[in-house]
């Protein structure tokens, strides 16, 4: 290939992945500041309290270590947390990326999610809110996606959000993951 048709589809590459933030922005409402409303958006896992029924149909995962909850379809009994970390990086010259900060990274996983056929997770990252100020300055940066995590919502203590390109493969059940973020994710003061 030429220069020119390079350029071109270097282009287009950048267009639509900036038309897919801006979608993604717009879907949960995040603010030009990288705030999001409180209560809004989101979800995550991981807790001292497993699963209650809220109504048929409909099973709560409730975190009281974090102050969130999790509206889940009865599919999703049995579902499991696998508890992870994230860590966020710095530059720093002669040395590289090297590890700033960390925090909680929880996925819930569907109960029929195995090696052989994975299943999409829903995954939930946990800043304090300093942390997630320093995201938005962009003081340290978490992996090589060109865009950061992306706001849920948020309580007194804790700003909950979304990996950047959690869902880019799209994995089985990723729509019905979606959804679920769109719709149940609650922040708990």
């Amino acid at each position: 290939m030429n220069k020119s048709t390079l350029k071109i589809i270097y282009g287009l590459v950048a267009l639509i992945a900036l038309i897919g933030f801006f979608k993604f922005v717009e879907r949960y409402q995040i603010a030009r500041d990288g705030s999001v409303p409180a209560g809004e958006g989101g979800l995550a896992s991981s807790s001292t309290e497993g699963p209650t029924s809220i109504q048929p149909g409909i099973i709560e995962y409730r975190n009281t270590d974090y102050g969130f909850a999790i509206n889940l379809p009865s599919s999703w009994k049995g579902y499991s947390i696998i508890n992870e970390e994230w860590k966020g990086y710095r530059y720093v010259e002669g040395k590289g990326d090297v590890v700033v900060e960390r925090g909680p990274l929880f996925k819930v996983r569907h109960p029929e999610w195995t090696e052989a056929n994975p299943r999409q997770d829903i995954p939930v990252m946990v800043f304090t809110p300093e942390q997630w100020a320093g995201i938005n300055k962009e003081s340290f940066h978490i992996g090589a996606a060109p865009i950061g995590p992306s706001g849920l919502g948020k309580n007194s203590k804790y700003v909950f959000a979304l990996p950047a390109r959690y869902n880019y493969a799209f994995s089985l059940g990723y729509e019905e993951v979606d959804q679920i973020i769109k719709n149940s994710f609650k922040a708990l003061n």
